[in-house]
Formats: structure tokens, sequence, C-alpha cells
């Protein structure tokens, strides 16, 4: 592993983007700490915008505060759409705080609220529609398949509202040997199953995000036949969750680099950390938390840290990728960044 402080550079912010591809052609993709939830940026070369979840509700705007960082960075001053996966705290509750804190354009979703006797399901949910009855937004109701009306990247569902794509995709198609020995999972009656995944392409980039789906749903996206194809950066389902993340998906998929979007105790679980790490062509997993559950044998090395043991500073972790496929991940914690060279066909 060639780091940049590894090859005795130490990068600061401004010189760590001044190495990074011209920002008129690249994608930025900012991996915001939420603390477990999710709340990642996609900011496409001609400045057009979508961000997956909203992070938690409450901790005075915390999460707000920290996506419209990010945004600033990126240098945009609205949102144009928001995809919101499915309706828990960590992932819708931060909605509201978010629209009083930066303009959004379009939400995006699944529809209703299947999760009816849970409370907090209830109570996010109820929060978000409250928003949407503002008639300030935009609103686009998901089906997979469909591709999302976002310029400068394709921006393509494949599950939402416990459904799944019904023909593989371009890369998809063959049959998946990771399933041969996979055990049936549990059905999973919570929203996670119902979430909004996509997968988002940019040139010969591909990235896999399916939010908290669960290892039942996933059967049904790679088994027997792998519907995805491989994939170049996949976002830890589930904040590496022991419940999402089998070894069908992520096998299957193989991808290159994974980001999990964990907390110090949220996500990050041994099993799932494991079948990441044993991915076959896996290159770097990256994390935005040291998992308490995991321990040293089962965390990254500080290196591929956004946030070690101990108060949680808000560190976040950034991509940038060109449409050849060549993408570099940037640490904020370390100021340094690491390269990753388009795959030669």
């Amino acid at each position: 592993m060639m780091l940049a402080a590894a090859a005795g550079l130490s990068l600061g912010f401004p010189e760590a983007a001044a190495s990074a591809p011209e920002s008129h052609r690249a994608l930025q993709i900012y991996f915001v700490d939420v603390e477990g939830g999710q709340a990642t940026l996609f900011v496409t070369p001609e400045g057009k915008s979508l961000l997956i979840d909203t992070g938690w509700p409450g901790n005075n705007g915390r999460d707000a505060d920290r996506i419209a960082a990010a945004a600033k960075d990126a240098g945009i001053k609205r949102i144009d759409f928001v995809l919101i996966t499915h309706y828990h705290d960590d992932h819708v509750g931060g909605a509201p705080q978010l629209a009083a804190k930066i303009p959004v354009g379009t939400f995006i979703d699944h529809g209703e609220n299947r999760e009816t006797g849970d409370a907090s399901a209830s109570r996010v949910y109820g929060a978000y529609q409250q928003l949407l009855a503002s008639g300030k937004y935009k609103h686009i109701v998901a089906k997979p398949g469909e591709v999302l009306p976002i310029t400068g990247m394709q921006v393509r569902v494949v599950t939402a509202d416990g459904e799944v794509i019904e023909r593989p995709l371009p890369g998809g198609g063959k049959e998946n040997t990771n399933c041969a020995n996979a055990a049936k999972p549990p059905v999973d009656v919570t929203e996670n199953p119902r979430s909004l995944g996509t997968l988002i392409t940019f040139g010969k980039l591909r990235i896999l995000d399916l939010g908290d789906l669960t290892a039942d749903k996933e059967m049904e996206l790679m088994c027997p036949m792998n519907k995805i194809g491989k994939v170049d950066i996949y976002i830890a389902s589930h904040h590496g969750f022991f419940q999402s993340g089998s070894a069908a998906l992520v096998h299957g998929i193989a991808p290159r680099v994974a980001i999990m979007d964990n907390g110090a105790k949220k996500g990050g679980s041994i099993v799932a950390w494991d079948v990441i790490e044993k991915s076959p062509g896996l290159e770097d997993l990256w994390q935005v938390h040291y998992s308490e559950e995991g321990g040293d044998a089962h965390n990254v090395a500080a290196t591929f840290l956004a946030n070690l043991q101990g108060p949680d500073a808000g560190n976040y972790l950034k991509v940038t990728a060109t449409a050849d496929g060549s993408f570099e991940v940037f640490n904020s914690r370390t100021r340094e960044l690491k390269k990753y060279a388009a795959k030669k066909n």
C-alpha cells in the first residue's frame, strides 16, 4: 500500500485537492461522518449533486452541519437531489434539519413506510412527510430498473420497497458461484429490506449503494444469477452490520475498494468485516470509524480510518474519480490520499 505520506509527501487539504483530478472533469464523493448513519454526497463535474440519506435527527443539527460543510467544500450551494434509502432515524431523521440548512430540489424515496409498528420509524417518517407536504420540493417515488433524472452520472435503481430488478444489468447476468453453499437468510420485516439501492456509473466507474438492504434481499439480487456484475466501489451495506453484506453479494460484486460508513458503536460487525476482507480482488477497505466491536483484529490499519478510538472528530473520507475508472481516496484526518489506477481491460 503506497500512500502519499509513505512516498515522502506530507499532504494537507489544499495540496491533496491540487493533486486530485481537475474538478471540471471529476466526480466528487464525500462520505460524511454521521456517526453510524449514512450521508454520502455525490457532486458531478457539472456541479449537479445527489445526497444519499441525511443522518440522524437531533444533536443540535450536527449532521446537517457536516453535510453542509461537505457541500461547501465541493463548491455547491444547494443539493439537487436527496435520496432516502429507507425510514430509519439514522438515514431520514436528519432531513428536516438539512432542509433548513441548505436548499434542496427533489426528494427521492421508495414510497410509504412499511414498518408501521415501530414508533421510531413512524416518527421520522411523519416528520419527512410533513417536509414533503410543505410543497417546497419535488418528489420522486423510485422503482427498480429506473434511471433517476440526475445528469453527469447514471443512477439506476436496483432495489426499492422490497423489490429487485428483474433483468441483469450490463456486466451482470452470469451465474454467481458464491450462492452454492449460502445458507438461506431469515426474512427481515423492518424497513431495511425496503431500502432504495442504486448502481451509480460514472464513465467506467461503478459504485454500489444498497442502503441497509438485508441478506434475504441480497440473495434475490445475486442468486443464482448475479444481476449486478462487478463494481469498483462498494459502500458497505448497513454500515458493515452482520445482517447484511453476505458473501453472495460482496464476493459476487468483487469490489476493488469498500468504504464502510460505520460508527464506533454501530456497524463494523466482525462477520461483515471478514466477508469484505476476504472478497476476491479487494485492494482496500476504508472505515469512517474504528469499530469497538471489531477490536484491533477486525479494524483496518489507522491509515485507512477517518476516525480513531476516542471522541469523534467528524473526519470524512472523500473519493475523487475520473471517467476512465481511476479514482483516489482522501482521508481528512491524515490529510493523505491513495490513488487507484484505471483497470486494464
